[in-house]
């Protein structure tokens, strides 16, 4: 109550704010050469105006902007929480996905341009009862705190009129069982009459993106510019960028409309003279804005620039995906469900541990550990990060006994004549410890083995953890697997049908299993979530053994092209001992 008194109090004594958002940005915030190539006074890009605008629109409750990276969207998000603090006093939140997130924006974007700023240099000083000094600011009338969305105690304990969420697809879908953090931080504005929400992020799974929904629910405007040839406006979109073969600097814009080839230097014109639609203008009150880094008049986010970039990124599914998500602003759409296991085993091919490829550079093995026998699949691995199955083998019996572990061991130290000539060996190796109640047996046989990269793995769900990370245990070194995340990724590579190649000895039963799973969308708390089911009736061993080979890679770091080098020497024959007899035993 008093924060309110104080805010209408001091805005009651200033002149009514009548410039707009972005006139007031371009006039008095001032960007440190560590943020910009072009420090001093702030000047928007045509795109960012209108974002600028609605942000401080007090008609205007909601602002979702879908983006993609290189479009000057931090800048802009700093600026408005620095018009807020000197013009519009209130208390704001701004919640970004982690705790290092929340410090990174602190010290590298708002602390720099506030000091940078005479009109915002004395605006916000340091809160001596703030939990968090480094996290928390006071100005007269309001206050400025920045929490991460992991916490649900973050958001519990506050209340804000003005609220900026920031990278949301990257938020967690649940936080420890008590929501999405979406909801719990707009809870914490429900109060204020006049609040303020801002959400902007690059979009991630089409299926479950945030940003995505929540641009679908306003009036969905796009950026569009005229062709210079027949002054059609026009969304720029991927498909309309085209170059000649193997010299992407000269990609230019081929218009939809006349078919005209605009070079890249009438990019910045084309961009000057671009102007926001909104495609659903029934909608009031909450403005959408839809922006990629074709647009964007940074350097390296020319055309030419871009379609390098691209012809990298295709190479696997992985990388092209990243750039779909932060160059394209699109979310990543996936193909199908499931797998079929008939297309998978046809694309098997004559090679395996007798005949590796002499791409392999790397090998890994992933085990599975059942109650009358350990499952291995060995997996090579090439320069490019495709990966080869090379074979699974099944060591029968019990996890409990010396024998078994013995053979499994056996299997595990084996070497392998390289083409080249020298040896390949297992670089890594992930056992399974957190299913059927082995997790004593599989401690003990990995614990001693830790100096040849022989771990104990334990499944972790969720698409958002890493692929493999060290438990923070004590006794044991044991390896977080985020089986999701890595199930994801197989799938994807499966889909894209290049880089993950199969031994031809691999048996059906094997594929069946490695299409065991099927990728689904459920809803939890009425939020999409995405998740692996098992399809009845299926065992998914394969998939498992898989999955530890592929996190098992992640624990590999060595120089390739030394590698390279190391597999084309063969290995020479270890030199004898010589013996050198002491003067002192001859009783010299």
């Amino acid at each position: 109550m008093l924060d309110t008194l104080r805010r209408e109090t001091l805005q009651a004594l200033r002149p009514p704010q009548k410039i707009a958002l972005s006139d007031w940005c371009e006039a008095n915030v001032h960007l440190p050469s560590s943020l910009s190539s072009q420090p001093g006074r702030m000047r928007l890009w045509p795109h960012q105006r209108a974002i600028a605008d609605s942000i401080g629109d007090p008609t205007v409750e909601r602002v979702s902007v879908l983006k993609s990276v290189r479009v000057g969207y931090s800048q802009l998000l700093t600026a408005a929480i620095g018009h807020y603090a000197a013009n519009d006093p209130a208390s704001i939140l701004v919640v970004l996905p982690a705790d290092a997130d929340s410090r990174t924006f602190m010290t590298g974007n708002l602390e720099p341009v506030f000091a940078e700023s005479p009109a915002l240099r004395s605006v916000v000083s340091s809160d001596p009862k703030g939990r968090d000094i480094m996290l928390e600011r006071r100005f007269p009338g309001g206050s400025l705190a920045l929490v991460s969305a992991r916490s649900p105690r973050n958001l519990r304990g506050r209340t804000a009129r003005v609220l900026f969420l920031d990278e949301v697809d990257a938020f967690e879908i649940d936080v420890r069982g008590e929501g999405d953090p979406v909801m719990l931080a707009e809870r914490r504005t429900l109060s204020y009459g006049d609040r303020k929400i801002v959400m902007g992020s690059t979009p991630v799974d089409e299926a479950t993106s945030r940003i995505c929904r929540a641009y679908g629910a306003s009036d969905q405007r796009v950026y569009e510019v005229p062709c210079p040839a027949c002054g059609t406006f026009t969304e720029l979109a991927w498909g309309m960028i085209e170059w000649e073969a193997d010299r992407p600097e000269t990609a230019a814009f081929r218009c939809p409309h006349c078919d005209a080839l605009v070079p890249a230097m009438e990019k910045p014109g084309m961009v000057a003279k671009g102007h926001w639609r909104a495609t659903r203008p029934e909608v009031v009150g909450h403005h959408g804005y839809r922006l990629n880094a074709l647009v964007s008049l940074l350097p390296n986010a020319a055309w030419g620039k871009l379609a390098a970039e691209f012809l990298v990124a295709k190479r696997s599914t992985e990388t092209l995906k990243t750039f779909v998500n932060t160059l394209l602003g699109e979310p990543w759409r996936d193909q199908s469900d499931g797998l079929d296991e008939g297309a998978l085993a046809s694309r098997a091919e004559p090679f395996g541990l007798d005949a590796i490829p002499p791409e392999v550079l790397v090998v890994t093995a992933g085990c599975d550990v059942q109650d009358d026998r350990v499952e291995i699949t060995t997996t090579g691995w090439t320069k490019d990060g495709d990966a080869l199955v090379l074979a699974h083998e099944v060591v029968w019996g019990e996890p409990g006994r010396t024998e078994t572990w013995a053979e499994v061991d056996d299997l595990l130290k084996r070497s392998w004549r390289h083409p080249g000539g020298g040896l390949l060996r297992v670089d890594a190796a992930i056992v399974d410890s957190g299913s059927g109640g082995h997790t004593d047996a599989v401690y003990g046989f990995c614990k001693p083995r830790t100096g040849r990269r022989v771990f104990a793995g334990k499944g972790v769900a969720g698409f958002q953890r890493k692929a493999v990370e060290p438990s923070k245990a004590r006794d044991i070194r044991l390896m977080l697997v985020g089986v999701d995340t890595i199930k994801n990724e197989i799938v994807n590579r499966l889909q894209a049908g290049r880089t993950v190649r199969f031994a031809d000895a691999l048996s059906d039963t094997w594929f069946e299993q490695l299409a065991g799973e099927r990728r689904i969308v459920r809803h939890v708390r009425g939020h999409p979530v995405r998740a692996f089911e098992r399809i009845p009736g299926r065992r998914v061993e394969a998939l498992d053994c898989l999955v530890y080979a592929f996190a098992a890679r992640r624990l590999v770091s060595l120089d390739l092209e030394r590698r390279e080098d190391e597999v084309a020497t063969p290995t020479l024959p270890a030199r004898k001992a010589s013996l050198v007899r002491s003067a002192w035993l001859d009783g010299r």
